[in-house]
C-alpha cells in the first residue's frame, strides 16, 4: 500500500477526520502527521475528541479545520480557507516554520502557534478529568490520546527508525511517502514522560529526508539502498 494512503488509514481509524488531507500535508511540510491531528483535534475537535472539524469559530474569525484567524492571514479571508486540503496545508506549513524558527523545540511553536508568542499560555483547555491546560499541553494531550492502543510499550525516539521508515516510504512513495513513512516509524510508540522531548528531537529528523533523496537518486539499485541503510553501511558494502 502507498505509505501515505497507509498513514491516512491509521489516522482515520483513530478518529482523525480529514485524514487524507492531513496526511498529505504533513508529509509535504514535514511534520508529524499526528501532531498536526493534534492541533486540529484542539482547535475544532474538543477535550477528549481525536478529530476536528471544518467550521467558522472564534466569533467568526477563526476558518476551517485549524481555525486560521483571518484577523491576522489574508489566507483565511479567502474561500481556500474552508477547503480542509487547503486549510490542512497552510496549518502544516505554518506549524513547519515555527519549529524551524524556535529550534524543534514542539512547545514553543505551539505556542506561538495560538497566542504568537513561544511562551504564551495561550487558549485554556479544560478536560473531563477536571484538568485545565494551557494551548500547548492540550495539542500534547491529544497527541499521546491518538494511536494509544499501538502505544503499549516504552518508547525513546530513534532517529535511524526515522531515517530507515523515510528511505521505505521513498522507495515505494517518492518524497511524500518518504516524510510519511518517518512518522510513521519514528513515533510508533510513547513514552508520556519524554512526549515533548521526543517530538522535538522528531522535527528535527525532517530535514534529512532531502539528504534521503538525494541518496536514492545516486543509489545503482534501490534495492541496495534500502540493504545498506539496515546494514548501516551507506556504500551499500
Amino acid at each position: 500500500m502507498n505509505p501515505l494512503g497507509s498513514l491516512a488509514g491509521r489516522l482515520a481509524a483513530e478518529g482523525v477526520n480529514y485524514a487524507p488531507e492531513i496526511a498529505s500535508a504533513a508529509a509535504k511540510h514535514g511534520v508529524d502527521p499526528r501532531l498536526l491531528a493534534a492541533v486540529a483535534a484542539q482547535e475544532t475537535g474538543g477535550p477528549g475528541a481525536n478529530g476536528g472539524h471544518n467550521e467558522v469559530g472564534d466569533g467568526g474569525h477563526g476558518r476551517g479545520l485549524f481555525q486560521i484567524d483571518d484577523r491576522w492571514h489574508d489566507f483565511a479571508k479567502t474561500s481556500a480557507a474552508m477547503d480542509p486540503a487547503q486549510n490542512a496545508d497552510y496549518a502544516a506549513g505554518m506549524l513547519s516554520g515555527l519549529l524551524k524558527r524556535y529550534g524543534g523545540n514542539v512547545r514553543e511553536a505551539l505556542s506561538a502557534y495560538n497566542s504568537g508568542s513561544p511562551t504564551g499560555e495561550g487558549t485554556s483547555t479544560t478536560w473531563a478529568d477536571g484538568h485545565t491546560l494551557d494551548y500547548a499541553d492540550s495539542v500534547l494531550r491529544h497527541y499521546q490520546q491518538l494511536g494509544q492502543p499501538e502505544r503499549k510499550q516504552s518508547m525513546s525516539f530513534n532517529i535511524g527508525s526515522a531515517l530507515l521508515g523515510g528511505v521505505e516510504g521513498l522507495l515505494t512513495g517518492g518524497p511524500i511517502g518518504a516524510a510519511a513513512g518517518a512518522a510513521s516509524s519514528a513515533m510508533s510508540g510513547l513514552d508520556p514522560s519524554s512526549l515533548e522531548s521526543a517530538l522535538s528531537q522528531q522535527s528535527s529528523a525532517f530535514t534529512n529526508i532531502n539528504t534521503l533523496s538525494s541518496l536514492a537518486q545516486s543509489a545503482p539499485q534501490s534495492d541496495n539502498l534500502l540493504a545498506s541503510l539496515i546494514d548501516g553501511d551507506s556504500d551499500g558494502n
